[in-house]
């Protein structure tokens, strides 16, 4: 099934020249069907791209609509592709025992169905454990990688809340369980200076205690088929340009976490945004629009102001080990 709607991006202005971004020309929501579960994909077309479209696989507590805050920034610069896989969001219930083989193999059904060959993707937190194992098996699909808040381990704390956090969904403990998953996803607010730290918190834990049933059943599910299925398998990763970030606090997945990731990645570069945590892509959003959208479109991101030295974990692992 499949729904258009124009959406204009950017208001005329008198003022403005023949530069101005182009806007994209609609949004296309598209209903597909995988191995009998049902799912649901956002299309931002751009009908004057600067480079191939963007895929957004956001984390377990996204939906397709989590990204609509980042268009303004990303869509001028191609089409933007956000979903519900099965399993999340609106789609259909997954059981835990479909794993981020065949959630990868779902990402792959939907750029076939929508003809897109080839694309830049994009994966944070949960979203990077899909969106690397996509790479894995189907790498000729990957123009360019980037992830987010991004770990090849489960976090210890993570692995240690989970079973609590679950039981309090469960007994429909909502209160308990939604504060503890703020807690699990922001750092101490006294580990150092983060932007719109209470706000953010207040609206996760907002979205957390508005939760519908259903979307309790799912996250349950979630964390069973993390728990279950693990998050990395050692398979060869293309070789493609790749970059690696997350906020300078982030105490899930931490800044060493992510060097560890981009150290088995070829190529990869790694930074840290300042004034951040996990939830960097909220904290920060137009910062974060900025540095996806230029790794993608192929602009130096060297000296952005909010990041911290570039590094490049693979190249420096390479170098201890020949000098050894």
């Amino acid at each position: 099934m499949r729904t258009t709607a124009p959406t204009p991006r950017y208001a005329p202005d008198a003022h403005r020249h023949a530069s101005a971004p182009p806007a994209p020309e609609q949004v296309e929501e598209r209903s597909l069907t995988f191995e009998g579960f049902t799912y649901t994909c956002r299309i931002v077309h751009q009908s004057a791209p600067q480079t191939v479209p963007l895929v957004l696989l956001g984390g377990s507590s996204q939906n397709r609509f989590s990204w609509q805050g980042h268009e303004k920034w990303l869509s001028p610069l191609c089409t933007l592709v956000t979903v519900d896989l099965p399993g999340y969001g609106s789609s259909d219930f997954l059981p835990a025992r479909y794993g981020m083989d065949f959630l990868a193999a779902a990402v792959r059904h939907m750029l076939v169905s929508i003809d897109m060959p080839q694309v830049n993707l994009f994966g944070g937190c949960f979203g990077e454990v899909v969106g690397l194992r996509f790479a894995q098996l189907h790498p000729e699909f990957v123009r360019r990688l980037v992830f987010c808040g991004a770990a090849k381990r489960l976090p210890e704390i993570y692995t240690d809340a989970v079973p609590r956090l679950s039981r309090a969904l469960e007994r429909g403990e909502i209160g308990e369980a939604a504060a503890g998953l703020v807690r699990l996803f922001m750092c101490n607010p006294e580990a150092g200076q983060v932007r719109k730290h209470a706000a953010v918190a207040r609206l996760l834990q907002q979205q957390f205690l508005n939760q519908t049933p259903d979307e309790i059943r799912k996250a349950v599910e979630h964390n069973t088929r993390l728990l279950t299925h693990g998050c990395y398998r050692s398979l060869p990763i293309p070789d493609v340009p790749s970059l690696v970030f997350t906020g300078e606090y982030d105490t899930l997945c931490t800044p060493q976490m992510g060097r560890e990731l981009a150290a088995t990645m070829p190529s990869a570069r790694f930074t840290t945004v300042r004034e951040a945590d996990h939830l960097v892509t909220v904290e920060r959003r137009e910062e974060s629009s900025e540095l996806i959208g230029r790794f993608c479109a192929d602009l130096p991101i060297d000296d952005l102001p909010y990041c911290t030295v570039l590094e490049s974990p693979g190249a420096e692992l390479i170098g201890a080990t020949t000098c050894r």
